[in-house]
């Protein structure tokens, strides 16, 4: 088995295999006229070791993996969740949903004025979790590769730990973007 400098040097700077866990940016290369939708779609996006989309994706496809050192996505990583997706649509302040998401977070303690709270919690698990590599490969289309993430809660009335799934979208040069606070238990 080689080992190449990258390697040589976790160990001698006594990094853990978790330290060094490999990542890659996937990059589309445009060699014909054709395209895949989803291949345009991960150009940039990150990913953690072997928890990336099936590659080569398609026959003929021209993409390549590139590694990217750990330690690049632990400084430049990205979470963002727009506050709209607390309110008005998880606790559905105008109305307009069908979805009853609301109830089971009512049902924890929290209401409309928690969305701030909620939104940079989301935000702060989802990001760590996503650099440690401690997510789910969701759908992929021509919108791009979905990611599944579990958050945890304290439930205000119990004093409990909740958890549920959020959804996010892997989006180019290093950025994940909430879809969904509320993906299921």
């Amino acid at each position: 088995m080689s080992l190449d400098f990258d390697e040589f040097l976790k160990g001698l700077w006594g990094k853990s295999a978790s330290e060094s866990q490999n990542w890659v940016k996937w990059v589309h290369r445009n060699l014909s006229e054709n395209h895949c939708p989803e291949c345009l779609a991960l150009d940039g996006c990150w990913f953690a070791g072997d928890k990336h989309p099936r590659y080569p994706h398609h026959p003929y496809c021209h993409c390549v993996l590139e590694n990217i050192p750990k330690s690049v996505v632990e400084k430049k990583a990205e979470a963002y969740a727009d506050y709209k997706k607390f309110d008005p649509y998880l606790f559905n302040t105008k109305g307009e949903e069908t979805h009853t998401k609301e109830r089971m977070f009512e049902s924890w303690g929290y209401n409309v004025s928690d969305s701030n709270w909620l939104k940079q919690g989301v935000e702060k698990q989802g990001l760590k979790k996503y650099i440690s590599g401690n997510y789910k490969l969701g759908l992929l289309n021509k919108y791009g590769q979905r990611i599944s993430i579990r958050i945890e809660i304290p439930n205000k009335n119990t004093g409990a730990t909740v958890s549920f799934i959020a959804g996010f979208m892997v989006c180019p040069n290093r950025r994940i973007r909430l879809t969904t606070p509320y993906g299921g238990k």
